[in-house]
């Protein structure tokens, strides 16, 4: 069989064209085994080769350069079925790295939103007869219509009647089209069909398309010609949806919480209201302290399992004592009329239950087939899980470095511990029942979702718990003795401090990232999108030293820290004691401690000469301070003396002007991130000042982009591709130049937020200048919502009211319902592919319907480590579905942007 490859690419000087696919004929995707095209001119390549290939094969075109550079083309794999003893003439355009389009390719829409109503049939052409099959990839042709084709010849209608396309492998579309010895040129042109009428409704804009077919005639053969980019007159596509976590929902058959099972009914709103994608927070298990502590989402002891807080009791089914039965009714009926998410009182009552029905049923269950297929399918990790479950409540404790013969994880001992035949074994067998009632109770919401085409987003955490499964399983990934944070923002001035440990890249790069690919893998079972929390840890992390709690102490790993030598050479006498040591001096300590000076003075400190003190030994780190007034943690209540005194002795030790970098064979330091407002820097002579300034802005802003930009490139490809989910970044804070280059080199959308604009040169962003591959929002779960925000600052709102908003009199005290509609529209007509609002900024548009206590709207407050995760919508689902007024004012918003059409 004759294969010939043309490929479409305008070429440098010194550019080889070459090809490799999964075959041994193709190369077997080796790249020094790949086979090198011949330039046949006018930006045309072309490659013949004889082969015995008859299965279906992938292969990709790749650049080799003179320098050695290898450069792949970007996209999915091409897919090529040979026919055996034919002539086959494959016609393919270079994949750009940034294209737009390939977003549509994701999950959420080829599965969901515009997976195909029905399948139409392909019939191929007689082999003994040259044709044409054109191959279109085309995800946006939505339900109940089809692409087809219209050309210059009999079989595609002479321009009158289109030939319907095969949609057998969608979102490509084909067609074989018999060619005579008269055809030498096809002139063409894609359409949408309407299939209940079998008009056309949608014809592609511009120029026809062209192929010259005379090879085809003379060799006998079938041309593939691949075609994408349909033409749309009406632009870009784009959709809405909504924002909420699990636990905030409420309907009358939850237990307190938002339950897995509730999200069917808000499926049911979102048809109401035209949205076309629920996003939620992470729904991984975070019980470790049985805690308020462990209403924390983003801090999971495990990256595959799910909360057990989800689960709808009585979908378990439900308990024979009828004794038993009604107390948790009752108990039901109480936590549900709460305001907020009793997470303690919620947590335990499932917990209880748990146990009962367990008892009950798992005789019955654990012989199921449903249940055998869905431990065979998960049990690389739920074994293991369970044991991490029963060890943590057997030592009361998921701080694994304090069980007594398993703090060091070993797979045999884990075994053993696990055997079926142990007589503790119900208190593991529990936890894979709990998890398979998980994965039924999602999937079952999931599928609800689907079926009525809307898209679920999930939510990725950048780091996981210190104390979790994947930390004593395989702790070479992780960097355990780092703290994985954020520097300061408007939102946090001293930093963030998340407690997460950092990743060991280099370690997970040595078998192709397979930690991350997995975890990816277990979340495409549930989602059809996903939110990479902080994608600037890919690039790099803010990393806090262990001893220290705030962010400002922090530093970027990885980095480029300074030479003593680099930091002289810029005029800068580097004074270890001086700038890096705490600098405290007497004059001005009352600034910190006011009346209690005095006594920190004598109590805390050492004099080492006049008016210079060292702090002394037992409070010289952040965390001693903190174990000395708070031993207990935020159980225990302190006097605000003491919290003056606890945050002043802190914030002596943020006064450093660089930090060590503890990574370096020799001494390299990092400068200490906002500096400029500490007294050691103000307190320095102009000239210095200035020196320390260029060298700040250099390092922060300069230094390290090229190599920032290494380091992602190095792992998101490998990471992006493992799943067919579209990639959302959420890309706030300090952003280096290079993040948004690579996210449209990758197609990862990136986070648009009117009140934290990429551009720093101005105050608010307007949705108007959102990149089309983005998600555009008004407020996300770490801010507050536009009505608190729109009370915090008045000035500030009323220089939004007046820029962002055009009016020119006072802004209303509150975000009177009339405003919050006008910010909504402003989002809803962005350039943004999706617009997803947190459904308080939704509810805001109704003046009857939202909560009057603004304030416990807010899910988090980033700076305060001991919040709560308790809201709760004050609505329930059943009273919003049935909000006929509210519900058709955002169906006719989202329809009047254009954000519901059927492509």
């Amino acid at each position: 069989m004759k294969l010939i490859f043309y490929l479409r690419y305008k070429s440098e000087w010194g550019q080889v064209i070459c090809l490799t696919g999964s075959d041994p004929a193709l190369g077997s995707w080796n790249a020094d085994h790949s086979l090198q095209l011949e330039y046949a001119g006018h930006d045309l390549w072309r490659l013949e080769i004889n082969t015995e290939v008859t299965e279906r094969v992938e292969y990709k075109y790749l650049i080799k350069s003179e320098n050695g550079l290898i450069r792949w083309e970007s996209g999915p794999n091409r897919l090529l079925e040979p026919e055996e003893g034919r002539t086959m003439i494959i016609r393919d355009s270079w994949m750009v790295d940034m294209d737009p389009d390939r977003a549509l390719l994701t999950k959420v829409f080829t599965e969901v939103i515009m997976k195909p109503s029905s399948l139409l049939p392909f019939s191929p052409a007689q082999k003994n007869q040259a044709a044409i099959r054109l191959v279109m990839t085309a995800p946006r042709v939505g339900p109940g219509y089809a692409l087809g084709v219209l050309g210059n010849i009999d079989p595609l209608g002479r321009w009158s009647k289109p030939l319907l396309m095969s949609n057998m492998n969608f979102p490509h579309w084909q067609a074989d089209i018999p060619l005579n010895e008269h055809t030498r040129h096809l002139r063409y042109k894609y359409v949408i069909i309407e299939l209940s009428s079998g008009s056309i409704n949608t014809w592609e804009e511009g120029f026809d398309r062209e192929v010259d077919v005379e090879e085809a005639i003379s060799h006998q053969a079938l041309v593939v010609q691949r075609d994408e980019g349909f033409r749309y007159p009406i632009g870009n596509w784009k959709g809405a949806g909504v924002a909420i976590p699990v636990f905030s929902l409420r309907t009358k058959e939850s237990f307190g919480v938002g339950e897995f099972s509730d999200l069917k009914k808000l499926v049911d709103w979102c048809v109401r209201t035209g949205m076309k994608m629920i996003q939620i927070l992470p729904i991984n298990e975070t019980v470790a302290t049985h805690s308020w502590l462990d209403s924390y989402p983003y801090k999971s002891i495990s990256v595959k399992a799910l909360h057990p807080m989800y689960l709808n009791l009585e979908k378990m089914g439900r308990l024979r004592d009828e004794t038993l039965m009604k107390e948790f009714l009752e108990k039901k009926t109480h936590l549900n009329k709460l305001s907020y998410v009793d997470y303690v009182e919620v947590t335990k009552y499932k917990a209880r239950y748990f146990k009962f029905i367990f008892d009950q049923d798992w005789p019955k269950v654990s012989k199921s087939k449903a249940y055998k297929d869905f431990f065979a399918a998960n049990k690389d990790w739920l074994v293991f899980y369970a044991a991490f479950c029963y060890l943590r409540d057997r030592h009361n404790t998921s701080n694994f470095r304090l069980w007594e013969g398993y703090s060091t994880y070993n797979s045999e001992q884990i075994a053993e511990l696990t055997d079926p035949r142990r007589d503790f074994h119900e208190h593991i067998a529990v936890h894979y029942f709990i998890q398979y009632h998980l994965d039924l109770q999602l999937k079952e919401a999931v599928d609800y979702a689907h079926q009525h085409r809307i898209g679920i987003k999930g939510d990725i955490p950048i780091g996981i718990s210190p104390d979790s499964i994947e930390a004593w399983t395989e702790p070479e990934l992780f960097n355990l003795n780092g703290q994985a944070g954020a520097p300061p923002d408007d939102f946090a001035i001293m930093g963030q401090n998340w407690g997460f440990p950092t990743y060991n890249w280099d370690e997970m790069a040595k078998n192709g990232f397979q930690w991350w690919k997995g975890r990816l893998n277990m979340m495409e079972k549930y989602f059809d999108a996903y939110r990479i929390d902080h994608i600037l840890g890919f690039f790099r992390i803010w990393e806090i030293p262990q001893n220290a709690l705030h962010g400002l102490l922090g530093y970027f790993k990885p980095g480029l820290p300074l030479s003593v030598q680099e930091i002289e050479g810029r005029g800068i006498w580097f004074d270890y004691d001086r700038m890096v040591k705490p600098y405290i001096r007497g004059h001005f300590l009352r600034d910190f401690f006011g009346e209690y000076a005095d006594e920190v003075r004598l109590k805390y400190l050492n004099e080492l000469e006049y008016n210079v003190f060292e702090l002394k030994p037992e409070f010289n780190t952040q965390k001693k301070i903190q174990a000395c007034f708070t031993p207990q943690g935020e159980t225990r209540n302190i006097t605000l003396k003491e919290v003056m005194i606890r945050d002043g002795l802190m914030g002596l030790l943020d006064e450093v002007l660089f930090i060590p970098d503890p990574y370096s064979e020799k001494p390299a330091f990092h400068p200490r991130i906002a500096f400029h407002y500490t007294y050691t820097y103000r307190e320095l002579d102009p000239q210095l000042r200035n020196r320390l300034n260029e060298l700040y802005i250099h390092f922060f802003y300069r230094r390290h982009d090229e190599f920032w930009k290494q380091q992602a490139m190095s792992k998101l490809p490998d990471i992006v591709r493992a799943s067919n989910m579209l990639v959302c970044g959420e890309d706030l804070g300090m952003v280096p130049d290079s993040v948004p280059e690579v996210m449209a080199q990758l197609n990862i959308l990136s986070l648009e937020i009117q009140r934290m604009p990429k551009n720093p040169k101005i105050e608010f962003g307007h949705p108007a200048d959102a990149p089309y591959l983005s998600v555009c929002t008004t407020s996300t779960h770490d801010m507050s919502t536009v009505r608190g925000w729109w009370e915090e600052d008045r000035e500030k709102t009323q220089r939004f009211y007046r820029n962002l908003l055009g009016h020119n009199d006072l802004a209303p005290f509150y975000a009177e319902p009339w405003v919050c509609r006008e910010i909504i529209n402003q989002h809803l007509h962005s350039p943004g592919m999706w617009t997803i609002f947190p459904i308080q900024d939704l509810i805001a548009m109704d003046g009857s319907m939202r909560w009057d206590q603004t304030d416990k709207e807010r899910i988090n407050v980033p700076s305060n480590p001991e919040n709560k995760w308790q809201y709760r919508m004050i609505l329930s689902l059943e009273e919003l579905i049935q909000a006929d007024e509210f519900n058709s004012l955002i169906l006719g918003m989202v329809h009047i942007a254009g954000r519901d059409a059927d492509y």
